[in-house]
């Protein structure tokens, strides 16, 4: 478990992200702060005629390519990258040895080593290799995600089934070779001369309680990681990688760690494999954050993006692994442990310099991203725009209606209300025949006045309204659910719950008595004593 509580953004709780999964939280949270600064936002297919001027950003589904605009200019944005990172730079980032050349040339430090084309023999690669000197690392030369990374290789058998396993089996024919270097592992986000985020990659892990095996300390982590909204997509998967892993340091899944033992389930870093990321932002010397900004600066066009850097436990000296012209920026947003930071201002702040400043802190109100992306997976747009983002602060009530209130129509009524009068919020059935209305909106009184709208539809008898001050995030638009919202059966699952366990315990309790009976029964002493319960049952009648 983490060891401090992570200090997240006040804008970005995780019932305002938690349907922006993976890559999809970077193009959401960057898009978000944009909206909410008042810039106009609009989402598109590839489809597009706007998009296709965009080159850089390639073929890819929707959900990920989306443009901002002031009133003087416009900037396209593929997840959390933007139209200022130029094709080329993009184009070397992706391929891991044109990075190592370039970082070379800029005397950026890089792990000894070099790139091998697809022509290039098995047998070149392990001479090449065995020159080198363990230990090392194979990895294809355009991989994403870690996907085909092999560490710590440290004989001749390993890099044969190494090189094996990543040209054959994973079809990756392109490696890189390159030596290992042993030491904590940093993704360092930057943004023009300024780094804005860095985080410790801890690759996945379990610490013992004393109390719990391998697998429940896993299943117990991964509820903690559900509670991330970056990390309850990325669970820690049990699989051969780990089985093998975990035999290898001596353990089985059944094995119960002692109190405070740190137990890695993988060698590879990646958040999206069960990493951990852990918030070291302010605790990085500026010797470490000037390597990853000249680092970034080596690249031509790469105004900002993802700086990998290994910090070598035994000298000290930290050496770039890798660039992410578009990397992914949730790691940072959602730190296990630490602080979150915020990213998206700073990509924001650098497009649009005139909206620095902009505090959005305390913005409530978001966007539903599956609603606005809707006509575009369907088919049904190529571009869709967000309405803009409410003027001013937010003021909201929920209110708990009781009566004959059930009626479609009248909750249809009340939503083409709240539309007319620019509120926002939704309808929800509960599940004892009430209703409940979230009305929400940046005039106060326009939200106060809507009591008396609820009570006034010929479609509805109201006996009561319990009115509730609500401060947490509303959505744009207004939602009528007509399903009863499970969340308010709460009560009654906990009692039906309840009930289930006594039953339970009770029938535990009834098999005991009768396991007991079955063996007085069998004893010898009941045998025996059979005559004289007769006698004593006759008696009885008499």
């Amino acid at each position: 478990m983490g060891k401090y509580k992570p200090i997240t953004l006040p804008q970005l709780p995780n019932e305002v992200t938690r349907h922006a999964k993976k890559t999809r939280l970077c193009a959401y949270s960057v898009a978000l702060e944009g909206w909410r600064r008042g810039l106009k936002l609009k989402w598109y297919t590839k489809d597009s005629e706007h998009f296709k001027t965009m080159t850089v950003f390639g073929v890819n589904p929707p959900g990920r390519l989306y443009s901002l605009s002031s009133d003087t200019k416009t900037h396209y944005f593929f997840r959390s990258r933007g139209d200022k990172v130029t094709n080329e730079a993009v184009e070397i980032g992706s391929e891991k040895d044109d990075t190592k050349i370039w970082l070379e040339k800029a005397n950026v430090p890089v792990p000894k080593g070099k790139g091998f084309e697809a022509d290039a023999t098995d047998e070149e690669i392990f001479e090449y290799c065995k020159a080198l000197g363990y230990p090392l690392v194979l990895k294809p030369t355009n991989g994403s995600l870690g996907n085909g990374v092999v560490t710590d290789i440290n004989t001749d058998e390993d890099l044969q089934k190494a090189i094996q396993y990543v040209r054959y089996e994973l079809e990756y024919p392109e490696v890189i070779a390159e030596q290992f270097v042993s030491g904590k592992e940093y993704r360092v986000y930057v943004v023009g001369d300024q780094v804005i985020a860095a985080y410790n990659r801890v690759p996945a892990n379990i610490i013992g309680d004393g109390k719990h095996t391998i697998e429940e300390l896993i299943h117990l982590k991964n509820k903690q990681r559900k509670k991330n909204a970056r990390l309850y997509s990325c669970l820690i998967e049990i699989d051969k990688e780990i089985f093998d892993f975990i035999q290898s340091a001596g353990y089985t899944f059944e094995s119960v760690p002692p109190k405070g033992e740190q137990i890695f389930l993988r060698q590879k870093t990646n958040v999206s494999s069960g990493g951990d990321p852990i918030d070291v932002t302010d605790e990085m010397s500026d010797e470490y954050k000037q390597v990853a900004i000249k680092a970034l600066k080596a690249v031509p066009g790469l105004d900002h993006g993802g700086v990998d850097i290994i910090i070598n436990k035994d000298s000290g000296i930290a050496v770039v692994i890798e660039l992410n012209p578009t990397a992914q920026i949730g790691g940072a947003l959602y730190p296990l442990e630490g602080k979150s930071r915020n990213i998206p201002a700073a990509i924001i702040d650098y497009y649009f310099p005139e909206t620095k400043g902009t505090d959005t802190s305390r913005a409530k109100f978001y966007f539903d991203l599956p609603t606005v992306l809707e006509p575009l997976e369907n088919r049904s747009a190529i571009e869709v725009e967000v309405k803009p983002y409410p003027k001013g602060d937010m003021y909201a009530k929920k209110y708990i209606v009781s009566g004959k209130v059930l009626r479609q129509s009248y909750h249809n009524w009340l939503k083409n209300q709240a539309l007319d009068n620019n509120l926002h919020g939704h309808i929800k059935k509960l599940g004892n025949n009430d209703i409940e209305i979230l009305i929400a909106g940046t005039n106060k009184n326009d939200v106060d006045k809507f009591k008396e709208i609820i009570k006034g539809s010929p479609n509805a008898t109201v006996s009561q309204i319990i009115e509730k001050n609500w401060n947490r995030p509303v959505k744009v638009g207004f939602e009528v659910s007509e399903a009863i919202n499970v969340s308010n059966l709460n009560s009654v699952s906990v009692t039906l719950k309840s009930m289930e366990k006594e039953l339970k315990q009770k029938m535990k309790q009834m098999e005991r008595i009768e396991k007991e009976n079955r063996k007085i029964v069998a004893s010898s002493s009941w045998r025996f004593t059979v005559p004289i319960r007769r006698v004593g049952s006759l008696v009885k009648k008499k």
